[in-house]
């Protein structure tokens, strides 16, 4: 199935091209490099795996229910629209919801696995170079995951939000080889990781617990590495150099906070554009949702060395100043242990069962 047919609204143009910009770096120093980068490449490569293998496709997913999480997360929950909407309009809300998630982490996939491929070609070191080249094989993997589960299980795709896509051609359009780290690596998948792990959490539904648990995984190295790429970076810059990545991190924020909405749901179900704006701001869960999606990158960006007065404010401003003072890298190690233990679990069976073969085998052999 094309994906073309399972947009909501026809799309005009199935390619969208930013101008590229900036300078391929090459580098001719192929022994020294930076200890801990090249650890994390190493686990980049030891981390690997076969979305096609480790997920189990066969799950069945109720297409009218395939996330599993309370209704509250819908803006117009518990009022009067909800009620009139019955049972079969309420399924139908619930799909349009879950599609539009899934499909805005995939368009956000793809935007990793370019804005990877752009820091593989820019970036003038080459410990980096090697550790984001496996950063887009994992990218392109995540893609490939949530096409699948839109295609197969939901059968229903929105196109990519407004702000996200600006965000992407801000961070593509820009000729500085920190750029795409800055805002991928920090603002994009920093908040990608805060959003999955609440449907992680919340979920009741096996086939996207194993999707987002996986992919967080992963995204657990890819922001380390952009966190210790900058840090080293960002303490070299002058004042001047350092507000223009606070100005680029402060829009970037307001864009994602704004692209949280899901008002083109809303609107698709007929409500005008303005009163869907106002139904999803007043929602009490998209308040605590938002707070949470900064999570990650509050502590991130201090972590990296952006930590202006100005900066601040706009945080007081978003009210998530105080996440500043979180534990990344506790939130990171929890990412990888949820994974490798829904693993364990996972696989538990199939290995004591593997262990009998192979003593019936054994204790076969010893009779014959």
């Amino acid at each position: 199935m094309s994906t073309r047919d399972i947009y909501i609204h026809p799309i005009d143009n199935d390619q969208w091209q930013v101008p590229a910009t900036g300078a391929a770096r090459f580098s001719w120093e192929y022994d020294e490099g930076r200890e801990r980068l090249l650890a994390l490449y190493q686990k980049g490569k030891d981390k690997q795996w076969d979305a096609q293998k480790r997920i189990d496709w066969s799950l069945e997913v109720d297409p009218y229910d395939p996330l599993g999480v309370p209704d509250e997360a819908i803006p117009i929950y518990d009022t009067p629209d909800w009620d009139k909407l019955g049972q079969r309009g309420q399924a139908e809300m619930r799909r349009h919801f879950a599609a539009w998630n899934f499909s805005q982490f995939l368009h956000g996939e793809q935007g990793a696995m370019v804005c990877a491929a752009r820091i593989v070609e820019s970036v003038p070191d080459l410990d980096s170079k090697f550790y984001s080249a496996t950063q887009t094989m994992d990218e392109a993997r995540h893609a490939e995951m949530f096409s699948r589960f839109l295609q197969e299980k939901i059968g229903m795709a929105y196109p990519i939000n407004d702000q996200l896509q600006g965000l992407l051609k801000d961070t593509l359009n820009d000729s500085r080889w920190d750029m795409p780290y800055l805002g991928m690596q920090v603002l994009i998948e920093g908040l990608a990781l805060a959003a999955f792990g609440l449907l992680r959490d919340t979920t009741n539904k096996p086939l996207p617990k194993q999707l987002l648990s996986y992919v967080m995984q992963d995204e657990a190295r890819h922001v380390a590495f952009g966190r210790m790429a900058l840090r080293d970076y960002y303490r070299q810059l002058t004042q001047a150099e350092l507000d223009e990545r606070e100005d680029f991190v402060i829009e970037g924020c307001y864009l994602m906070r704004d692209r949280l909405r899901g008002q083109e749901v809303l609107e698709n179900f007929g409500y005008a554009p303005q009163e869907a704006f106002d139904l999803a701001e007043n929602s009490p869960f998209l308040h605590m949702f938002r707070r949470l999606l900064f999570s990650r990158i509050v502590p991130c960006v201090k972590d990296i060395g952006l930590w202006s007065e100005k900066l601040q404010r706009a945080y007081v401003d978003m009210g998530v100043l105080e996440l500043g003072d979180a534990s990344l890298d506790e939130l990171m190690h929890q990412d990888e242990q949820l994974a490798e233990q829904l693993d364990a679990e996972r696989f538990a069976g199939e290995e004591a069962a593997r262990r009998e073969e192979v003593a019936a085998t054994i204790a076969e052999g010893a009779t014959a």
